[in-house]
């Protein structure tokens, strides 16, 4: 679980940008994410849903859809967050 740190920052991110819209809940999240090493191994889009979608468990953005688009460069932006009011 090399990128369970990444995906614990990326959700604080969600939690953050859901509580600045006044979002009640999370339904989607859309991520950029460059080729970005931890602990020696890059980073799989896969293995970060499945992170980030576990730490959803029990909060705001249960059930969330997470959607990973791949991009240059070796850092993650969290691009939009969907949710209801």
């Amino acid at each position: 679980m090399h990128d369970f740190h990444l995906a614990d920052l990326i959700y604080k991110a969600i939690r953050e940008e859901a509580e600045k819209n006044n979002l009640s809940r999370v339904s989607k999240a859309t991520i950029a994410l460059g080729s970005i090493v931890e602990h020696g191994e890059e980073v799989l889009p896969e293995n970060l849903k499945f992170n980030i979608k576990m730490l959803a468990q029990g909060g705001i953005a249960e059930d969330l859809e997470v959607e990973v688009e791949r991009v240059e460069g070796n850092q993650w932006i969290l691009k939009d967050i969907e949710g209801d009011k």
